[in-house]
């Protein structure tokens, strides 16, 4: 046998195999040919598998993250506001000034609700709630890019989700409390029908004015239950929900519009679902909410302050208010107690202790608004709010609805003389600059209109300078002034100074000079308190601290100090104020025994006097302001305290003087220290001074000048004048002038002869009484006076007073 390997046999049915074809390309019936490998930019193309695995695991991914937290999500026991706390206010040197955080609410069920307040905030809220689900995705969605496309913060939260959010969670703004308040929500809708789940919400939603609950909010806005409002109150409860702050249109009525076009949503909204009848809406008037009560914890001044400090806190977006009301913050103010109480008592003696309200029904409209601000550091001091929190809701001291009159004046001044401005034929404008200061004279060089102004009373005062129009708050200069120096600029300096350029009626217009503007009480101490810190300009403040439960500072604004106006133009500003005190409307402010500066004002129709005055320590404004206490409409307040007007120069100077001087007791007095514009000291020789024919009425022109004092409601705070007296020509010292007589009420007796431009005029009479401003003479009758340049001779009899038609100062 051989050793070599013998062949294997084949196995049964095996056959040899045959050689594979191969398919020329382009032939059929050969093999399919190979995908060719992707290049270039297709690679990073996902192909419709990997979209589709994508899109499958996506889903997967997103069902059982939300299995996850819906397992895990549990709904929490109700807060209810059991744990708010309280939030404590010091004043500057630590003693309590007030402490809030208690709840007002009264829950009641969904029956003891009307179904027009039902109605009202679910067309205000959630206009689908019965019939949508607990939660609303695309509305988040919307929500979030409106937020993050900066059209504003969105809410896309539903009923149920607020609810969640007031009555199990909190306010705070995060990612986790919102992913709690949407699996909440969820389950809440299986366990809780939609009747309870409103009935809890309508319960627990703040409706301001620290009422939590619609019943709450009833009887804080109008002394009513629930179950009797109708369709326009529940209405505008239900805007509150959107702001509740600031649509309070008694504590913010000038924020009223808004209020109102939301309250218009609101019943719209309502005539859509059909919850209300066309017939009822049409017509349908607004209806204003009473003043609001409060408790006695916020009694007298401290619930003035109190929300002067959380609006402070949430404007300049320090807290927000959500979080502020969640408590458990301790906030250092710079009010000083002594100048707190000062400023109470000054106005208590001042006004409130004259007012009969029984007998005389315009002494129920009397209001009166204050603050105080240290010009060197701009801490605000010292606000008054109104004669008690309970009875007055309206801050006097924050409110921004009545016109600030001629104390907006001197931002006029400060502003010409910044801007280096002229006059229509050339002249800089100095504080001894003269301007016509006739009644109703059409300003020149405006091109948007004619404009003539009425004076006070309608006097006319021909050729004056700048110090004496100011000393007088004559209209007829200043808003020829203004043109001079552009409304424009003006504006733009009163902004620099310390007024809000959003303020209402700040236009760029020959008027702005006239203050139709409603800038409050602290906005204007805020600004004068600039003037008096020579045109520098503190950020304004009124907190020194806030403490989150008693450890953690709260980070509070950078402190800053910019130049408003430049020294010269400010200080020249306060040597031409220190004359108004001095010689013009504002002398009851000498009763502060200190140097001073300031301009009074008043309103159109006597709605409001102001008096807006500084010591080089402390810039302070006082406004008495007249309100109907149901209406809330501004009142004239023609025969207040008995008195036949109230003026700048009367109660409100006379408010700031007792205040001052208090607020001041133990410092020493000190000067200001000026520097003024160039030509501001030099007064223009006589000679210089242009001929005014002579006039009849409460000024003597172009002959005998007789000076009976200026008054103040009957209150002499003016001065005696037999001396010399130059009008025209040459001066010539009158001869001899006579005994002066005794000056009782407001009279002066002015003896002797007194030779004016070589005309000799005999007086002996005696000279009336002039108020606020010299505008008004007050009987008496002087002797006859033979104008030096013309030769005419006038009767000098004077025309007695006059009580209505006032137009402002």
């Amino acid at each position: 046998m051989s050793d070599q390997p013998q062949p294997q046999q084949p196995e049964q049915g095996w056959a040899p195999r045959e050689p594979e074809a191969v398919q020329e390309p382009g032939k059929p019936g050969g093999k399919k040919p190979k995908r060719p490998k992707r290049t270039g930019w297709r690679r990073i193309i996902p192909t419709w598998r990997m979209t589709l695995a994508g899109f499958v695991a996506l889903v997967a991914l997103l069902i059982g993250a939300f299995y996850l937290g819906y397992s895990m999500v549990k709904i929490p026991p109700a807060n209810a506001l059991a744990t708010k706390q309280s939030n404590v206010y010091l004043y500057a040197d630590g003693s309590q000034l007030a402490r809030d955080g208690e709840v007002n609410r009264e829950s009641v069920g969904l029956d003891q609700i009307s179904a027009n307040a039902q109605h009202a905030v679910l067309a205000a809220e959630d206009r689908d709630f019965f019939t949508e689900s607990a939660v609303d995705p695309k509305a988040m969605v919307r929500a979030a890019w409106n937020t993050a496309t900066g059209k504003g913060t969105q809410s896309g939260s539903t009923i149920t989700q607020q609810y969640v959010k007031n009555y199990y969670l909190g306010q705070e703004q995060t990612v986790t409390r919102k992913v709690k308040e949407f699996f909440i929500s969820i389950k809440l809708d299986r366990t809780e029908s939609k009747s309870e789940i409103l009935e809890g919400y309508l319960n627990t939603s703040y409706f301001g004015r620290n009422a939590y609950g619609i019943q709450a909010a009833a009887q804080a806005y109008y002394g009513k239950d629930a179950t009797e409002l109708d369709a326009g109150r529940g209405a505008y409860l239900a805007a509150l929900l959107n702001a509740p702050s600031e649509y309070d249109v008694v504590a913010h009525p000038e924020n009223k519009a808004a209020a109102v076009a939301r309250w218009n949503y609101v019943l719209d909204g309502m005539v859509k679902k059909g919850w209300l009848t066309q017939s009822a809406r049409t017509g349908m008037k607004f209806p204003m909410p009473k003043e609001a009560t409060a408790s006695t914890s916020m009694s007298g001044q401290r619930g003035y302050i109190v929300g002067a400090i959380k609006d402070y806190l949430t404007t300049n977006k320090i807290i927000d208010a959500d979080t502020l009301e969640a408590g458990g913050y301790r906030i250092t103010t710079t009010l000083q107690k002594s100048k707190q109480d000062a400023f109470v008592k000054a106005v208590n003696d001042q006004v409130m202790s004259k007012l009969d309200k029984k007998s005389r029904k315009v002494d129920n409209y009397v209001r009166a608004g204050g603050a105080s601000v240290d010009p060197k550091t701009g801490n605000i001091v010292a606000i008054y709010g109104g004669i008690d929190y309970v009875k007055q809701y309206t801050n006097g001291a924050t409110r921004g609805d009545f016109q600030v009159g001629s104390t907006f004046k001197p931002f006029v001044l400060a502003s010409a003389i910044q801007n280096g401005s002229q006059t229509q034929d050339g002249q800089t404008i100095t504080p001894n600059t003269y301007y016509d200061g006739t009644d109703k004279r059409p300003v020149e060089g405006w091109n948007g209109g004619s404009y003539a102004p009425e004076n006070e009373d309608g006097t006319s005062y021909g050729d004056i300078t700048v110090r004496t129009a100011t000393d007088k708050s004559v209209n007829s200069v200043y808003a020829q002034m203004a043109v001079d120096v552009g409304p424009d600029k003006v504006k733009q300096t009163a902004i620099g100074l310390g007024i809000p350029s959003d303020t209402p009626d700040l236009t760029a217009t020959p008027s702005i000079a006239l203050g139709p503007s409603t800038a409050s009480v602290l906005d204007m101490a805020e600004a004068y308190a600039t003037l008096a810190n020579h045109g520098e300009r503190h950020t304004y403040t009124m907190i020194s601290k806030v403490t989150k439960d008693g450890t953690s500072d709260i980070k509070l604004p950078a402190r800053k100090t910019t130049r408003a106006v430049s020294r010269e133009s400010a200080d020249t500003t306060t040597s031409v104020l220190q004359s108004v005190v001095d010689n013009g409307t504002a002398t009851a402010a000498q009763g502060a025994d200190r140097p001073a500066a300031g301009k009074t004002g008043t309103a159109e129709e006597d709605t409001a006097a102001w008096f807006a005055g500084y010591t080089p320590d402390l810039a302070t404004v006082v406004s008495v302001m007249g309100q109907d206490p149901t209406t809330a409409a501004h009142k004239s307040l023609y025969g207040a305290m008995g008195l036949e007007r109230v003026n700048g120069g009367g109660a409100p100077a006379e408010i700031w003087a007792q205040f001052t001087k208090s607020a001041l007791k133990g410092t020493q007095a000190s000067d200001f220290d000026l520097q003024l514009q160039d030509g501001a000291e030099t007064v223009a020789p006589p000679s210089l001074q242009p001929t005014q024919q002579a006039t009849t009425g409460n000024q003597d022109n172009g002959g005998t000048t007789t000076t009976g004092g200026q008054t103040d409601q009957g209150r002499t705070q003016g001065q005696t004048n037999g001396g010399t007296t130059t009008n025209g020509g040459t001066t010539t010292t009158g001869g001899t002038t006579g005994t002066t007589g005794t000056t009782t009420d407001g009279t002066t007796t002015t003896g002797g002869t007194t030779t004016d431009g070589g005309t000799t005029t005999t007086g002996g009479g005696t000279t009336g009484t002039t108020t606020d401003g010299g505008t008004t003479t007050t009987g008496g009758t002087t002797g006859t006076t033979t104008d030096g340049t013309t030769g005419a001779t006038t009767a000098g009899t004077t025309a007695g007073p006059q009580s209505t038609g006032r137009k402002k100062e």
